[in-house]
């Protein structure tokens, strides 16, 4: 496959010593600029899908007239951090997903009601 080029960047010398004073040992200063650029890529791919996704459940929230408290949500969220967590002390691998005193979880969904 053949490869492509990115534009040069023009720094400051300032921002190139910074850069050149972190990089690990045999990596070089293109290597670090590429995987920065893929990371940051990937960093904003994810956020649009995290947008996406509260835009498509705000949208369903307005049409069924479903809508939760955010402190319901919120202590719902922290339940399911509790449980994780106490699994992970306990040595286990985790709940797979499933939270609550019913076990039955709610398919990631913070806000489900009980």
């Amino acid at each position: 496959m053949k490869t492509a080029q990115l534009p040069p960047v023009r720094v400051e010398p300032s921002v190139r010593e910074e850069i050149e004073a972190v990089l690990r040992d045999g990596e070089s200063l293109s290597e670090f600029v590429e995987t920065a650029t893929i990371e940051a890529a990937r960093r904003r791919q994810a956020q649009e899908a995290f947008l996406a996704r509260g835009r498509a459940s705000l949208a369903q929230a307005r049409r069924t007239g479903e809508f939760y408290p955010a402190d319901e949500a919120l202590d719902r969220m922290r339940e399911r951090l509790q449980t994780k967590m106490q699994s992970l002390r306990q040595g286990k691998s985790g709940s797979g997903g499933k939270s609550g005193k019913d076990g039955k979880g709610s398919k990631g969904t913070a806000g489900a009601k009980r």
